[in-house]
């Protein structure tokens, strides 16, 4: 199972994010956000990455000219999509990409799993007007459907408190965060992402994922 750290706006996050055990850290690429990186902070967090692990560049509703802009000026190893892009649309980048779904009790997950065959993975979120991850409220993980979880990547309200618990009930193939481990919107603090990681990363071991 593999943690990812979202919402980074500073190289230096990036960097101990990955010092401390996460595998992936994503960069927002939607002007509307609070998290909304430049091309040129996001070539800085590129290399603060390094080799360390992989980075996402998220999007909601973008112009191809937008991905592929972003795409020529930063080496993205993953795309996200956020908003009501087709497969048509994610797959034109042939990038390897996620897809994310607003959560909600009628989301038909078999259906949006079998549009989106060539996605990497679905990422699960919590659904609110406007507004597009890094809210702070999770969904009832009751929605769930079974069989799906090595396709699914859980985000929406996740802490230190509650990952562990998340982990045990979901087994999703990987669990996303942003507010969550944040002193302020879009700086990461160290000792809640270090309890994040620890606690997913205890929760993974015990339960033998």
């Amino acid at each position: 199972m593999r943690i990812k750290i979202c919402g980074i706006t500073r190289p230096e996050d990036a960097e101990q994010a990955l010092s401390l055990g996460a595998d992936t850290v994503g960069c927002v690429f939607h002007a509307a956000s609070a998290r909304h990186v430049t091309e040129e902070i996001a070539r800085e967090i590129h290399a603060a990455v390094g080799g360390l692990g992989t980075l996402v560049g998220l999007f909601v509703d973008p112009t191809v000219e937008l991905v592929r802009t972003v795409l020529d000026r930063v080496e993205l190893d993953v795309l996200q999509f956020h908003g009501q892009e087709s497969p048509a649309f994610c797959e034109q980048f042939e990038r390897p990409y996620l897809k994310a779904v607003a959560m909600s009790a009628d989301v038909d997950l078999s259906a949006v799993d079998s549009a989106y065959c060539s996605a990497r993975g679905l990422l699960l979120d919590s659904a609110h007007a406007g507004q597009f991850g890094g809210t702070g409220q999770r969904f009832d993980w009751a929605w769930i459907h079974e069989g799906l979880e090595r396709r699914l990547m859980l985000a929406g309200g996740l802490n230190a408190e509650n990952v562990a618990e998340a982990i045990c009930q979901v087994r999703p193939a990987a669990v996303d965060v942003s507010s969550g481990v944040e002193r302020e919107k879009g700086v990461k603090d160290s000792d809640r992402m270090r309890a994040f990681i620890e606690a997913a990363l205890s929760e993974m071991s015990e339960g033998g994922l």
